[in-house]
């Protein structure tokens, strides 16, 4: 696909987010960021298991972090813990557009981190009440 695929993809997605706003019933809530440049994520997961049956986000940043906080939350809403653990930061770049995006990776990878920190969140959460 050509450059202005993923440049129209990320502007659809930061105009016209998926998943934005709080969840209420959120089993982890977990905030990332990159103070370098101001983006902040956070992301809110309700889990049924093993199973992120919800993902919703709020932040506040660039058009590429904001933008992947939308495709990140739409890509694994319904996915297991496991799906996010194995999703490498190389494949979110190329999935928003490597040659539009690979000078601000940072910014393009924060709501997986964050995303991957609330899995690791939950994680710790099942382990403590003995059920891990």
């Amino acid at each position: 696909m050509d450059r202005q695929y993923y440049i129209d993809f990320l502007l659809d997605h930061y105009e016209h987010p998926r998943n934005r706003g709080p969840l209420e019933d959120a089993t982890v809530s977990v905030t990332g960021g990159n103070p370098g440049c101001g983006d902040l994520v956070t992301m809110h997961v309700r889990f049924d298991g093993d199973r992120l049956a919800a993902i919703r986000f709020e932040g506040e940043g660039c058009t590429i972090s904001q933008a992947g906080a939308s495709i990140v939350a739409e890509q694994f809403e319904g996915r297991t813990a496991s799906d996010v653990t194995e999703m490498g930061f190389d494949e979110i770049v190329e999935a928003m557009g490597k040659d539009v995006v690979m000078s601000r990776v940072r910014c393009a990878t924060v709501a997986l981190g964050t995303l991957k920190s609330a899995v690791e969140e939950r994680r710790k959460q099942l382990i403590e009440a003995g059920e891990r």
